[in-house]
């Protein structure tokens, strides 16, 4: 049996900047993190011809042509492995949540195939081959972000050229302001889900007809993802919180579909109860908001509102970079073994690598 552990993750500055319609024409430029919530892939022989799929439904196909779920469909028309294979997912955290399931989803699968294999695979080749089959073979309208943040892990800047190519870089910030980011950084359940591919695509297609308006607002949206960069680089968290709400202006502005009225409601009482700034994570219209509190001494005062008028909190943990991270290596070198280079941070035991694969031996009796 061989099962994947692949992290979820926050987009920190700069999302939206990842879909090809924009950086074709301008090149992109986002922050992500990969938080201690997983996605886990197995892949276990059976003793039956056929393929036995188990997600949130349940499927047994003949063939791979038969498969319905696309993203498992294409995965095993890349990498043909045989019949006889039981494939199941199971999360932490369900999709269409803003946390780049779908990504992840897709780098854990590709893990789990090449281990099966016994095939060697990158970290920067298993995000692009994830890219090739959502992004070119599904024709979704998303962006780079999820599979590269999926597949590199850590807190992470992506630099997209207008050709397609990424340069992956770790965000260079100290362990303190990494923990004083955690400490005030809270995360919100709205109790709505959607696939993202239904909230990006009016901004892909009106960035593909050139839409000045769209640019102008991705562009901007771009300058402040690097604006919160050199804030956290400089350790100024509060800054980050008051770009956070900067960023979350402009993103409203791309589209009227990008938020509600009940979101809005409860981003006020956060700013009203002392968030300094926040925004919905991922495409938008519902899953999972962000918002950073005034940086203090007492917890904070964001998670004293009524439960009825605030969504549930889920708590996370951000990723404290390896040493070879800290000392200027290129986070690849850290990251593409799959090895589990886990370190007690906080408050749980933290996710440092890209997508770990385990094989499970079993001794017949």
């Amino acid at each position: 049996m061989i099962i994947t552990r692949t992290p979820l993750r926050i987009s920190i500055g700069g999302g939206g900047t990842d879909l090809p319609s924009y950086y074709r024409r301008k090149g992109g430029y986002l922050i992500s993190a990969a938080i201690n919530r997983y996605i886990y892939i197995a892949i276990n022989d059976t003793f039956t011809d056929d393929y036995v799929i188990k997600y949130s439904s349940l499927e047994r196909a003949d063939e791979v042509d038969q498969i319905s779920h696309p993203l498992v469909r294409e995965a095993l028309r890349l990498h043909p492995i045989g019949g006889a294979k039981e494939i199941v997912s199971i999360a932490d955290i369900p999709a269409g949540t803003g946390l780049g399931s779908s990504g992840a989803f897709t780098v854990g699968l590709l893990r789990a195939l090449y281990a099966y294999k016994r095939e060697h695979v990158t970290a920067g080749a298993l995000a692009e081959e994830a890219c090739h089959i959502e992004i070119d073979i599904l024709s979704e309208p998303v962006g780079k972000q999820d599979q590269y943040i999926a597949a590199f892990g850590g807190l992470s800047c992506f630099d997209i050229a207008s050709d397609g190519r990424v340069r992956v870089s770790p965000l260079p910030i100290s362990t303190d302001t990494l923990r004083d980011l955690e400490e005030h950084l809270l995360l919100f359940f709205t109790g709505y889900s959607r696939r993202a591919g239904e909230v990006l695509s009016d901004q892909h297609k009106r960035s593909t007809e050139g839409d000045e308006a769209m640019l102008s607002r991705l562009a901007e949206t771009e300058a402040i993802g690097r604006r919160i960069g050199r804030a956290l680089e400089e350790g100024d968290t509060t800054a980050y919180g008051t770009l956070m709400h900067e960023h979350w202006l402009a993103k409203r502005d791309r589209s009227p579909h990008m938020s509600n009225s009940d979101i809005d409601r409860w981003y006020q009482a956060g700013i009203d109860n002392g968030a300094v700034g926040g925004k919905l994570v991922g495409a938008g219209r519902g899953g999972f908001s962000g918002s950073t509190s005034s940086v203090c001494s007492q917890p904070p005062t964001l998670i004293n509102i009524s439960a009825t008028t605030r969504p549930s909190e889920v708590r996370m943990s951000l990723p404290l970079p390896p040493p070879a991270t800290r000392s200027g290596h290129h986070f690849a070198v850290a990251c593409a073994s799959g090895v589990d280079n886990g370190m007690t941070h906080s408050r749980m035991r933290l996710n440092l690598a890209n997508t770990i694969a385990l094989r499970a031996c079993f001794t017949r009796l």
